[in-house]
């Protein structure tokens, strides 16, 4: 069961915008991706990571899971290319300065990408 989001700019950002906009990028795939996001911000809500250690564990499970839907891209003819590297890599920095992780590496986010 998901919690809903507290963090109102949150709740109201556009995850994976870029993606939706580009017709390369499959919407059903693009949903799962933006679904990890999500998934990520619920865990801090509940988690309440309290370094930067901490929040770095949720976003490499989290990277973790974009790593097994580079399939599902590749599958609908699509990759995790330039742009939506650089989408999701933002997205992610976006999370973590919402939640007061201003002094996180936007690179350490997700180091332990793929793609």
């Amino acid at each position: 069961m998901t919690m809903p989001i507290a963090h109102q700019q949150v709740a109201e950002y556009a995850f994976l915008y870029e993606l939706y906009e580009d017709g390369y990028f499959p919407d059903h795939v693009v949903d799962k991706g933006r679904a990890i996001l999500l998934r990520l911000c619920e865990q801090i809500e509940a988690e309440q990571p309290k370094d930067l250690a901490a929040l770095y564990t949720l976003t490499d499970a989290a990277t973790d899971e974009f790593n097994l839907l580079e399939a599902e891209f590749e599958a609908a003819g699509s990759e995790i290319e330039t742009v939506a590297r650089e989408a999701i890599g933002e997205d992610f920095w976006f999370v973590a300065t919402s939640y007061g992780f201003t002094d996180a590496d936007s690179e350490r986010l997700i180091a332990n990408r793929e793609w």
